[in-house]
């Protein structure tokens, strides 16, 4: 890694958060079962890098993006798919349902997020104000606002109803806001970026709480308990840490991926941390004890999107074409 900042601008080097390597497959959509470590599902997906997923509330469907310039929507019940949508965007580099279920956001490397119906598909709004691509979105936990990243150095925070910025802040150092992640109540939102940091904000005011230090490499992902009390990040060191929200300070380092770590997510009831990234692989982390669960191969490629359902028995992770469901320790 250290070799790969020296020879490459930080903004091409932080861009892989969104597309980790362009490459075209033909995967047809389509749903199978595999046995081994764990009970996977594999969906044949895109075309391309599943470059984001995201549940919605009830645990019911799954949107997945794409750099195949798509969204689409899958039962999780069948594995079937219920929408498709193609965007227009150069490539979805994000998405993220709102808290009702009735909007999907798609951050696209043309600058622009689209929202759209997600029963129907219909485009409802167009948010333009970013100078660059889109790295990263997520609606507030009350759905009143859209948080979104970008290469432009820049947090943006959105009215996404009217389409107005009601707040915008700059990374002093130039440097992208690769990952991002509101708290729970919706009043704080910390940022990951190409500089090694975790930055705490006031989403209210933009006012910086705490920048988080510890990481050797840039952040790839970020996420927040649903208690408020810890984020973890995952980088391109290898490592993820976790960290204290309300102290701003370390509390763990986890080691056991074999590259980068591209994305982390956390269960509701804060049991588990998930991670995936270069080696192909998702891990499983005992939150509280800091410890690996378990390393479950399945991918051919790099794992670059994760998340876990709501209901805290299932675990997403996306790779080049295909999205797999896999089921969660009890």
């Amino acid at each position: 890694m250290n070799a790969l900042l020296a020879s490459c601008s930080i903004r091409i080097w932080v861009t892989w958060t969104v597309l980790l390597f362009l490459a075209l497959g033909s995967p047809a959509p389509a749903a199978d079962q595999t046995d081994g470590d764990a009970s996977v599902t594999t969906i044949r997906a895109h075309e391309g890098w599943v470059t984001s997923l995201a549940f919605d509330r009830k645990g019911e469907k799954i949107v997945t993006g794409s750099d195949d310039d798509t969204v689409r929507v899958w039962d999780l019940s069948t594995g079937k798919e219920l929408l498709a949508i193609r965007v227009g965007g150069k490539g979805v580099t994000s998405v993220a349902f709102s808290p009702d279920g009735k909007l999907i956001a798609a951050g696209c490397w043309d600058h622009h997020i689209r929202l759209y119906d997600s029963e129907t598909g219909e485009l409802t709004r167009v948010l333009r104000d970013h100078k660059d691509s889109i790295t990263s979105v997520a609606f507030s936990p009350k759905g009143d606002r859209l948080a979104s990243g970008s290469g432009d150095d820049s947090l943006k925070i959105w009215d996404h109803h009217t389409g107005k910025v009601l707040l915008t802040i700059r990374l002093d150092d130039d440097y992208d806001v690769t990952c991002l992640a509101f708290d729970p109540d919706g009043d704080r939102i910390a940022t990951g970026d190409g500089d090694n940091n975790v930055i705490v904000w006031s989403s209210r005011t933009g006012e910086e709480d705490f920048t988080l230090k510890g990481h050797e490499a840039g952040i790839a992902s970020v996420a927040w308990s649903k208690d408020g009390k810890w984020i973890v990040s995952g980088s391109w060191d290898d490592t993820l840490i976790t960290w204290d929200a309300e102290k701003g300070k370390g509390l763990t380092t986890l080691r056991g991926h074999k590259g980068d770590v591209a994305c982390v997510a956390i269960s509701d009831d804060g049991k588990y941390i998930v991670s995936g990234g270069e080696d192909a692989s998702l891990h499983i982390w005992n939150a509280r004890q800091g410890k690996a669960v378990s390393s479950h191969p399945g991918h051919a490629r790099q794992v670059v999107s994760i998340a876990v359902n709501p209901s805290g028995t299932q675990v997403a992770t996306g790779s080049h074409g295909e999205l797999k469901l896999w089921g969660l320790p009890k």
